[in-house]
């Protein structure tokens, strides 16, 4: 593994382990009404094309980081949709 690929790895990590902490919160605080659903959906569809891209140039530390990223995103829509109603 080189340099470039090691980089490309951690920021990948970083980049998707950053809605991370608004997951948190928001499971503790069962309270998602401030969260924006057209973000998250924004979101969603850019990092769908990222896997698209990590896939045509057969780039795995691009997939696997995005993919992870995908499934926050889906865990942050859910506890949107499950708790962006209560008052």
């Amino acid at each position: 593994m080189d340099t470039t690929q090691i980089v490309g790895i951690v920021a990948g990590i970083l980049t998707a382990s950053s809605l991370l902490p608004q997951v948190i919160k928001t499971y503790r605080e069962k309270k998602a009404d401030e969260v924006s659903i057209v973000m998250l959906l924004v979101l969603m569809a850019g990092v769908a094309l990222w896997i698209v891209y990590g896939f045509l140039r057969d780039d795995m530390p691009i997939i696997v980081t995005n993919c992870f990223s995908l499934a926050v995103n889906l865990t942050m829509i859910g506890l949107r949709l499950k708790y962006g109603h209560k008052k």
